[in-house]
């Protein structure tokens, strides 16, 4: 069974919330929508389920073209942020539900039910209704009840928003292997880089209603086929310099120069884009080919193990993630220092011109 979108777009009075997708999903795999709040995650995902019907384009599932067909006649399983469930029912009764529906026996049911309870860490509750359940308990619930229905089509719209470091990452861990044995294809939306690269699987990152790249997660985040690709998936956002080539040297916007080294030599003259992740940026130079920059300070964030450091370096907004502890004054000039190995070469249009060098040899 697979999932196959051909064309799909969506416009709201006159509002393009979705732009023409391509995009095909195989049963037994994972597949991550990453991007930012208003991306289009949720309405792609509503045009998946059947929610919403396409404004142009086909939904083929298993062969079928199920544009028009109803949420109700497919086998899908939704988890909303929002956690959804029915007041007047037990913590059992709710996990169960999906089930009865499908007319399966009492005993496929209470084990279904049971197994499902104890991964969630509901056992413990399974008489009490879910307004009797914290937030992350009653999330849990609507998890589970997702769990039993055997569905061959699972989205969860950034389900674990919700829950508790812990469990949270216990169940990023856990709820794909559950599902890929099943055979389901597991569709999962997420603004968290971080959380994708978790999951593992595919991931689709998706800005402003377009999918900008699809394919395994590894490749998405090293070989990002624009400086879009490249933002999405970074948290903080990828940093970027221009830079223009002439011979065996760069120069910056600031009028700095370097030699031209790394994946930088075997670029043609001209002008081009270049990008860096956060946690590349260093406050030492810890090898002899590291490019340094003075920025300004301006702003620090202590995590506990790291921090972040905000730069104004000549009118760009530049983040850098380093470790440890700083002591900095805001307001001077920081010198910060970037191995060319993993500097991200884009042309003026944002289009990737070459992988950092660290990435591919991964």
């Amino acid at each position: 069974m697979s999932l196959v979108l051909e064309g799909v777009s969506k416009v709201v009075s006159g509002q393009t919330h979705i732009h023409p997708t391509d995009l095909e999903l195989s049963s037994g795999t994972m597949n991550v929508l990453l991007g930012p709040t208003l991306s289009g995650k949720t309405s792609l995902m509503r045009i998946m389920a059947g929610l919403d019907v396409p404004s142009t384009g086909r939904v083929i599932w298993g062969g079928q073209d199920v544009t028009g067909m109803r949420v109700q006649d497919r086998g899908v399983a939704m988890v909303y942020q929002q956690f959804i469930n029915y007041p007047s029912m037990s913590v059992y009764d709710n996990i169960a539900s999906p089930m009865r529906l499908l007319g399966k026996s009492k005993a496929e049911i209470d084990a279904a039910v049971r197994k499902a309870a104890d991964l969630m860490q509901l056992t413990p509750m399974l008489d009490r209704k879910p307004l009797e359940l914290s937030g992350g308990q009653q999330q849990r619930c609507a998890l589970a009840r997702a769990l039993v229905k055997d569905a061959g089509l699972v989205l969860l719209d950034e389900p674990l928003a919700n829950l508790d470091y812990k469990l949270r990452e216990e169940l990023r861990a856990e709820i794909p292997k559950i599902f890929e044995e099943a055979g389901s294809i597991f569709v999962y939306a997420t603004t968290e880089p971080e959380e994708a690269l978790l999951l593992g699987g595919n991931t689709a990152a998706m800005w402003e209603g377009s999918v900008t790249q699809f394919g395994p997660t590894p490749t998405v985040y090293r070989q990002p086929v624009d400086a879009t690709t490249a933002r999405v998936f970074s948290d903080p956002p990828m940093n970027f310099l221009n830079i223009r080539k002439a011979g065996n040297s760069l120069t910056f916007g600031n009028s700095q120069t370097a030699p031209a080294t790394d994946a930088f030599a075997g670029l043609g003259d001209g002008d081009y884009l270049a990008g860096f992740r956060p946690n590349h940026l260093e406050l030492s130079q810890h090898t002899p080919a590291a490019l340094e920059f003075t920025g300004t300070l301006g702003v620090t964030e202590i995590t506990g193990s790291e921090t972040f450091v905000h730069l104004d370096h000549h009118g760009e907004s530049w983040v850098g993630l380093v470790h440890g502890v700083k002591d900095l004054t805001i307001g001077e000039a920081l010198k910060v220092y970037l191995d060319p190995r993993h500097i991200y070469i884009f042309a003026q249009d944002g289009t990737s011109v070459a992988a950092a060098s660290y990435a591919t040899a991964a």
